[in-house]
């Protein structure tokens, strides 16, 4: 009888002694080697390994990871160093986010405050805020000046009402989430930016705690993780709060009741912005009678759609 054969053994990962690496790039291509071999999850504001190990190690050493290509060949103390190696041990034992390591997450190259209470923000809403609704050409907004009222639904960490202040200079922001310690967080970087002023926080569901307010923008990037994804999600985002994900069987539960209450609340002139994921068809099964227009992003194609209020 033949005899079967032995599986090979599992190679332990061989962790960097003392002095071995010496420059910021030395961390990084350590760093993103027990990465790819701890098959890290990588969908939480970096997308893939390379991108996170620089981000830790500047996060590390308090530089915008911008700044990583002018300081990729200094050297680090040996503190440093050690500090380093320990972030890196903990986001390969752990599988936490990296964000939620570090409590920081960066949107259109703006820090955000961050941590377990939140949704690790990623929405593409953000560079639409900068991309269609800036007044150039192809704009979906004449003079973002003229925007006075705007409402982010599901808001979260508050990162896209604070974009969305930004973005129109004059606007007064309405956030809303039904999540206490969400908002919480949101209330922690509204006070960072100073605009306190501008965005007001409501804690509710959808639109309930608005009363009849009405809006030029709507944007919201909610709830969409269908049960089959929920069933599947990777160890890192069970980090994350479930409330923030499941959008029910289908994913659009949320969704729905958006589409069905948002009109009220529009201005005549005013738009909804919302973020569906992979959902595009679905959604156009379920309302074929709307003129749904897509937009893309660098990133994405079809996850984010906007409708105006005539046709809601």
């Amino acid at each position: 009888m033949a005899k079967r054969a032995k599986a090979p053994a599992k190679r332990r990962p061989v962790a960097a002694k003392p002095g071995e690496l010496r420059t910021l790039l030395d961390f990084v291509r350590y760093a993103v080697s027990r990465f790819i071999e701890a098959r890290l999850v990588f969908a939480h504001g970096t997308t893939d390994p390379l991108a996170e190990a620089a981000f830790l190690v500047c996060e590390m050493l308090h530089l915008h990871p911008d700044r990583f290509e002018t300081f990729a060949s200094a050297r680090v103390t040996a503190a440093e160093a050690k500090a380093i190696l320990d972030l890196i041990e903990r986001r390969v034992t752990t599988r936490k986010p990296a964000a939620y390591l570090v409590n920081k997450i960066y949107m259109r190259g703006l820090p955000f405050y961050v941590d377990e209470r939140v949704i690790v923000p990623r929405s593409f809403i953000g560079e639409l805020l900068e991309s269609h609704f800036s007044g150039e050409d192809g704009s979906l907004i004449g003079d973002p000046a003229a925007v006075e009222n705007v409402l982010d639904l599901c808001t979260g960490s508050g990162c896209l009402a604070i974009l969305a202040a930004r973005a129109f200079p004059r606007a007064r922001i309405d956030a809303v989430d039904i999540s206490k310690d969400a908002l919480d967080v949101a209330a922690r970087n509204v006070a960072d930016y100073g605009v306190g002023d501008r965005i007001s926080l409501h804690q509710g569901d959808l639109f309930k705690p608005l009363g009849g307010n009405r809006y030029d923008l709507i944007i919201t990037n909610p709830p969409y993780v269908d049960a089959e994804g929920m069933a599947a999600l990777p160890r890192e985002c069970r980090f994350e709060p479930k409330l923030a994900f499941d959008g029910g069987a289908d994913g659009l539960d949320i969704v729905r009741r958006i589409l069905d209450e948002a009109g009220p609340h529009l201005t005549p002139q005013g738009g909804l912005l919302c973020e569906i994921g992979r959902g595009r068809e679905l959604l156009e099964a379920a309302f074929p009678h709307l003129p749904l227009l897509w937009l893309d992003t660098e990133e994405s194609q079809g996850e984010v759609f906007r409708i105006g209020a005539a046709d809601l």
